[in-house]
């Protein structure tokens, strides 16, 4: 009978790994490569965490939020992040109707379920800080009312790493708010091959016409709940509370992890299980999501910054020090 149960629970999980299958099926008419920063966009999805992507410009960050956002027939807003904006014009403000003598509220683009920030870092601290309890609660609070967000609700943002002339450092509270940090990278030979063959023909990018949406926000739905049932073992939790402590005493840190990041580590390994079509985490789940939890979540001392020592290099240290649960 157990052995029915297990299989049943099995085919159940399947689900996730299908839906997840239809969707980078549908962003690949698109998207060449990049299937890793596709996988965990999936897990944040799943799990309604937010995603910073960071990479030089041209290598497609905003236009894989974009086919992502596509492929789930829910709303998509996109908000260029630029030095003159203000928390009143993403957030919303309250107007005064001459008509009916009272003020009401006007929402603003965040009102949405998909949020694309383009170049989130060319604003201000204080539009920043207007992000803090949308992204953390998922509501806005104007004028002593609520506004929660529907569901689904994510926030992908990007920004470009290199150059730094009229940015804004994002501050740490809002840095641990995104459940991952994704680096992404120059495509590989093949697959830049592959990108010319692809728009040889198309130099407008009609094909992001063909990318169409297969899920709904029920299915995310259910699939997040499945992702909430996959089943961790003891010593696997251990394993995620050992990396985050080992964080917080190593000593090229200035600033380790917070309880934050843990419940992430958590959150994400299930998601990925999930993805994977298993119904149980597994070590390779930890580690594949470690270092995009992590690397923007802690601080090398300034003395390893000066040796050029990044934050992911740190991690895959701690990753291969702590012991690997059997």
């Amino acid at each position: 009978m157990e052995t029915i149960q297990n299989e049943n629970a099995s085919t159940e999980f399947q689900l996730v790994a299908t839906t997840a299958g239809k969707i980078k099926q549908e962003m690949a008419k698109v998207i060449v490569g990049q299937e890793n920063a596709i996988d965990l966009m999936l897990s944040a999805l799943f799990i309604g965490g937010h995603i910073l992507l960071e990479g030089v410009p041209g290598i497609a960050k905003t236009l894989t939020a974009k086919m992502l956002s596509k492929t789930i027939s829910v709303g998509f807003s996109r908000i260029q992040f630029t030095p003159d904006l203000m928390p009143t014009d993403i957030i919303g403000t309250s107007v005064f109707n001459l008509k009916e003598s009272e003020f009401s509220f006007r929402s603003g683009p965040v009102f949405s379920n998909i949020i694309l920030i383009d170049e989130i870092n060319r604003s201000p601290a204080k539009t920043q800080a207007a992000l803090f309890e949308l992204m953390e609660e998922k509501q806005v609070s104007v004028d002593g009312t609520t506004y929660p967000m529907a569901y689904p609700f994510m926030v992908l943002a990007t920004q470009n790493p290199i150059e730094q002339e009229g940015t804004y450092r994002l501050p740490e509270a809002q840095l641990d708010r995104f459940i991952f940090r994704i680096e992404m990278d120059y495509p590989n030979l093949e697959e830049e091959k592959r990108i010319l063959h692809r728009f040889n023909n198309d130099f407008h990018s009609r094909i992001n016409e063909t990318v169409n949406a297969v899920v709904n926000a029920d299915e995310i739905k259910r699939c997040s709940e499945l992702v909430e049932k996959v089943f961790i073992k003891d010593e696997i939790i251990d394993y995620i509370a050992n990396i985050v402590h080992e964080t917080r005493n190593h000593g090229d840190l200035f600033l380790g992890a917070s309880p934050r990041a843990s419940l992430s580590l958590l959150k994400a390994s299930k998601a990925m299980a999930a993805i994977s079509g298993r119904d149980f985490v597994i070590p390779d789940d930890v580690r594949a999501v470690s270092s995009a939890v992590l690397n923007h979540r802690i601080i090398p001392s300034p003395e390893k910054e000066m040796e050029g020592i990044t934050a992911h290099d740190i991690t895959q240290q701690i990753i291969q020090k702590i012991e690997v649960p059997r």
